[in-house]
Protein backbone atom coordinates (compact mmCIF):
# COMPACT_ATOMS: atom_id res chain seq x y z
CA UNK A 1 0.00 0.00 0.00
CA UNK A 2 1.29 3.38 -0.93
CA UNK A 3 1.74 5.09 2.69
CA UNK A 4 4.69 7.58 3.00
CA UNK A 5 5.78 8.22 6.42
CA UNK A 6 4.90 11.06 8.13
CA UNK A 7 6.99 14.21 9.40
CA UNK A 8 6.07 15.71 12.95
CA UNK A 9 4.59 19.07 11.73
CA UNK A 10 0.33 19.38 12.02
CA UNK A 11 0.26 15.66 12.48
CA UNK A 12 -3.13 14.51 12.38
CA UNK A 13 -3.55 16.68 9.52
CA UNK A 14 -1.22 15.36 7.58
CA UNK A 15 -2.28 11.66 8.13
CA UNK A 16 -5.77 12.63 7.88
CA UNK A 17 -4.90 14.20 4.42
CA UNK A 18 -2.74 11.45 2.88
CA UNK A 19 -5.64 8.65 4.10
CA UNK A 20 -8.14 11.18 2.42
CA UNK A 21 -6.08 11.46 -0.68
CA UNK A 22 -5.97 7.12 -0.58
CA UNK A 23 -9.29 6.96 -0.74
CA UNK A 24 -10.18 9.97 -4.19
CA UNK A 25 -7.45 7.16 -5.81
CA UNK A 26 -9.67 4.08 -4.88
CA UNK A 27 -7.13 2.57 -2.77
CA UNK A 28 -10.19 2.80 -0.19
CA UNK A 29 -13.25 2.40 -1.84
CA UNK A 30 -17.16 3.31 -0.08
CA UNK A 31 -17.82 0.54 2.09
CA UNK A 32 -14.53 -0.67 2.28
CA UNK A 33 -12.59 -1.08 6.11
CA UNK A 34 -9.56 0.38 7.00
CA UNK A 35 -6.27 -0.85 8.03
CA UNK A 36 -6.77 -0.54 11.85
CA UNK A 37 -5.03 1.61 13.82
CA UNK A 38 -2.23 -0.28 14.82
CA UNK A 39 -1.54 -1.02 11.44
CA UNK A 40 -1.24 2.20 10.35
CA UNK A 41 0.67 3.72 12.91
CA UNK A 42 3.33 1.14 12.27
CA UNK A 43 2.54 2.25 8.37
CA UNK A 44 3.26 6.07 8.75
CA UNK A 45 5.37 5.93 11.45
CA UNK A 46 3.09 7.59 14.26
CA UNK A 47 1.31 6.87 17.26
CA UNK A 48 -2.05 5.18 17.51
CA UNK A 49 -3.06 8.59 19.35
CA UNK A 50 -2.03 10.68 16.44
CA UNK A 51 -3.65 8.14 13.88
CA UNK A 52 -7.20 8.48 16.03
CA UNK A 53 -6.96 12.37 15.31
CA UNK A 54 -7.14 12.41 12.18
CA UNK A 55 -9.40 9.23 11.45
CA UNK A 56 -12.00 11.58 13.86
CA UNK A 57 -10.96 14.54 11.48
CA UNK A 58 -11.88 12.36 8.70
CA UNK A 59 -15.34 11.25 9.97
CA UNK A 60 -16.43 14.49 11.13
CA UNK A 61 -15.26 15.97 7.14
CA UNK A 62 -17.95 12.33 6.48
CA UNK A 63 -15.32 10.70 4.26
CA UNK A 64 -15.30 7.67 7.35
CA UNK A 65 -17.94 5.88 9.79
CA UNK A 66 -16.42 4.83 12.46
CA UNK A 67 -18.59 1.07 14.38
CA UNK A 68 -17.04 0.65 17.60
CA UNK A 69 -16.12 -2.84 17.66
CA UNK A 70 -16.30 -3.72 14.26
CA UNK A 71 -13.60 -0.88 12.91
CA UNK A 72 -13.52 2.46 10.76
CA UNK A 73 -15.22 2.05 7.22
CA UNK A 74 -15.05 4.44 4.03
CA UNK A 75 -18.49 6.70 3.61
CA UNK A 76 -19.58 7.95 0.30
CA UNK A 77 -18.39 11.20 0.25
CA UNK A 78 -19.87 14.23 0.88
CA UNK A 79 -20.13 17.50 -1.64
CA UNK A 80 -17.09 19.70 -1.75
CA UNK A 81 -18.82 22.20 0.23
CA UNK A 82 -19.48 20.19 3.16
CA UNK A 83 -15.83 18.92 3.29
CA UNK A 84 -14.48 22.15 3.42
CA UNK A 85 -11.22 22.80 5.51
CA UNK A 86 -10.00 25.41 7.36
CA UNK A 87 -6.54 26.58 6.18
CA UNK A 88 -5.28 26.18 9.60
CA UNK A 89 -7.00 23.63 11.69
CA UNK A 90 -7.58 23.04 14.92
CA UNK A 91 -5.02 21.67 17.21
CA UNK A 92 -5.85 17.71 17.84
CA UNK A 93 -7.96 16.64 21.15
CA UNK A 94 -4.39 15.13 22.27
CA UNK A 95 -2.52 18.51 22.20
CA UNK A 96 -5.94 20.23 23.55
CA UNK A 97 -5.74 18.09 26.90
CA UNK A 98 -1.79 18.48 27.59
CA UNK A 99 -2.55 21.82 26.87
CA UNK A 100 -4.72 22.45 29.53
CA UNK A 101 -2.79 20.11 31.69
CA UNK A 102 -0.54 23.06 31.83
CA UNK A 103 -2.61 26.10 31.66
CA UNK A 104 -5.76 24.89 33.83
CA UNK A 105 -3.29 23.37 37.05
CA UNK A 106 -2.17 26.54 37.60
CA UNK A 107 -5.28 28.59 37.13
CA UNK A 108 -6.72 26.46 39.48
CA UNK A 109 -3.61 26.43 42.07
CA UNK A 110 -4.59 30.27 41.83
CA UNK A 111 -8.58 30.08 42.23
CA UNK A 112 -7.79 28.38 46.06
CA UNK A 113 -5.86 31.38 46.94
CA UNK A 114 -7.85 33.82 45.28
CA UNK A 115 -11.29 32.92 44.63
CA UNK A 116 -13.99 35.46 46.41
CA UNK A 117 -16.95 33.57 47.81
CA UNK A 118 -18.82 34.78 44.98
CA UNK A 119 -16.71 32.80 42.85
CA UNK A 120 -17.65 29.51 45.20
CA UNK A 121 -21.23 30.23 44.64
CA UNK A 122 -21.15 30.03 40.46
CA UNK A 123 -18.61 26.81 40.88
CA UNK A 124 -21.01 25.40 43.30
CA UNK A 125 -23.98 26.32 40.94
CA UNK A 126 -22.17 25.21 38.24
CA UNK A 127 -21.77 21.85 39.57
CA UNK A 128 -25.07 20.80 41.24
CA UNK A 129 -25.74 21.71 37.09
CA UNK A 130 -23.68 19.15 36.50
CA UNK A 131 -24.74 16.47 38.76
CA UNK A 132 -28.39 16.68 37.18
CA UNK A 133 -27.42 15.33 33.92
CA UNK A 134 -26.27 11.89 33.42
CA UNK A 135 -23.96 11.96 30.30
CA UNK A 136 -22.55 14.37 28.18
CA UNK A 137 -25.29 16.55 26.58
CA UNK A 138 -25.25 20.01 25.59
CA UNK A 139 -26.59 21.43 28.72
CA UNK A 140 -24.33 19.33 30.88
CA UNK A 141 -20.69 20.31 28.51
CA UNK A 142 -22.42 23.85 28.96
CA UNK A 143 -22.18 23.60 33.08
CA UNK A 144 -18.73 22.55 32.82
CA UNK A 145 -17.98 25.45 30.91
CA UNK A 146 -19.05 27.39 33.02
CA UNK A 147 -17.30 25.36 36.02
CA UNK A 148 -13.86 25.95 34.16
CA UNK A 149 -13.83 29.43 33.01
CA UNK A 150 -15.02 30.30 36.58
CA UNK A 151 -11.54 28.85 38.14
CA UNK A 152 -9.86 30.57 35.45
CA UNK A 153 -11.45 34.03 36.31
CA UNK A 154 -11.23 33.26 39.91
CA UNK A 155 -7.34 33.17 39.30
CA UNK A 156 -7.25 36.95 39.60
CA UNK A 157 -5.02 36.40 36.02
CA UNK A 158 -7.16 38.19 32.68
CA UNK A 159 -4.41 36.70 30.64
CA UNK A 160 -5.07 32.77 32.03
CA UNK A 161 -8.43 33.73 31.76
CA UNK A 162 -7.90 34.42 28.18
CA UNK A 163 -6.08 31.46 27.13
CA UNK A 164 -8.68 28.97 28.89
CA UNK A 165 -11.61 30.78 27.25
CA UNK A 166 -9.45 30.08 23.55
CA UNK A 167 -9.37 26.27 24.94
CA UNK A 168 -12.42 25.87 25.42
CA UNK A 169 -13.61 26.71 22.34
CA UNK A 170 -11.80 24.63 20.77
CA UNK A 171 -12.40 22.13 23.44
CA UNK A 172 -16.09 22.28 22.13
CA UNK A 173 -15.48 22.50 18.17
CA UNK A 174 -16.53 19.30 16.10
CA UNK A 175 -13.14 17.87 16.03
CA UNK A 176 -13.07 17.40 19.96
CA UNK A 177 -16.78 16.85 20.22
CA UNK A 178 -16.93 13.80 17.59
CA UNK A 179 -14.33 12.34 19.46
CA UNK A 180 -15.62 12.46 23.03
CA UNK A 181 -18.81 11.04 22.03
CA UNK A 182 -16.81 8.17 21.41
CA UNK A 183 -15.96 7.98 24.86
CA UNK A 184 -19.15 8.98 26.89
CA UNK A 185 -21.56 7.31 29.20
CA UNK A 186 -22.93 7.74 32.18
CA UNK A 187 -19.80 6.06 34.14
CA UNK A 188 -17.75 8.45 32.40
CA UNK A 189 -19.61 11.74 33.23
CA UNK A 190 -19.97 10.66 36.82
CA UNK A 191 -16.42 10.54 37.36
CA UNK A 192 -15.90 13.51 35.60
CA UNK A 193 -18.50 15.17 37.91
CA UNK A 194 -16.68 13.63 41.30
CA UNK A 195 -13.54 14.93 40.07
CA UNK A 196 -14.69 18.96 39.42
CA UNK A 197 -16.32 17.67 43.27
CA UNK A 198 -12.93 17.38 44.41
CA UNK A 199 -11.81 21.08 42.67
CA UNK A 200 -14.08 22.32 44.17
CA UNK A 201 -13.45 20.96 47.43
CA UNK A 202 -9.66 21.65 47.14
CA UNK A 203 -10.46 25.60 45.82
CA UNK A 204 -12.95 26.16 48.90
CA UNK A 205 -10.46 24.85 51.65
CA UNK A 206 -7.66 27.07 50.04
CA UNK A 207 -5.16 24.40 49.36
CA UNK A 208 -3.64 25.17 45.99
CA UNK A 209 -1.56 22.06 45.95
CA UNK A 210 -4.34 19.84 46.17
CA UNK A 211 -6.71 21.57 43.49
CA UNK A 212 -3.29 21.58 40.93
CA UNK A 213 -3.59 18.11 41.84
CA UNK A 214 -6.86 17.53 41.26
CA UNK A 215 -7.11 19.36 37.89
CA UNK A 216 -3.90 17.35 36.68
CA UNK A 217 -5.80 14.25 37.50
CA UNK A 218 -8.96 15.28 35.52
CA UNK A 219 -7.24 16.07 32.49
CA UNK A 220 -5.26 12.66 32.67
CA UNK A 221 -8.10 10.90 33.22
CA UNK A 222 -9.64 12.62 30.03
CA UNK A 223 -6.34 11.61 28.03
CA UNK A 224 -6.45 7.91 29.13
CA UNK A 225 -10.29 7.87 27.99
CA UNK A 226 -9.47 8.89 24.51
CA UNK A 227 -5.77 7.07 23.98
CA UNK A 228 -7.34 3.37 25.15
CA UNK A 229 -11.11 3.46 25.44
CA UNK A 230 -12.13 3.12 21.73
CA UNK A 231 -10.76 0.35 19.89
CA UNK A 232 -12.44 -0.34 17.06
CA UNK A 233 -11.80 -3.93 15.22
CA UNK A 234 -8.36 -4.21 17.03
Amino acid sequence: MPIQTIESRRLYRQIADQLSRLIDKGEFRVGARLPSERDLSEQLGVSRPSVREALIALEVEGLVEVRGGAGVFVSARRPAAATHRSETPPPGPFDLIRARWIIESETAALAATHATPEHLQRLKSALRDMQRHGTHTLEAVAADERFHLCLAEASGNSALLMVVQQLWEARTGALYTRMESHFSGEAVWKQAVEEHGELLQAVAGRDPRAAREAMRRHMKNAEVRFASGWRPGD
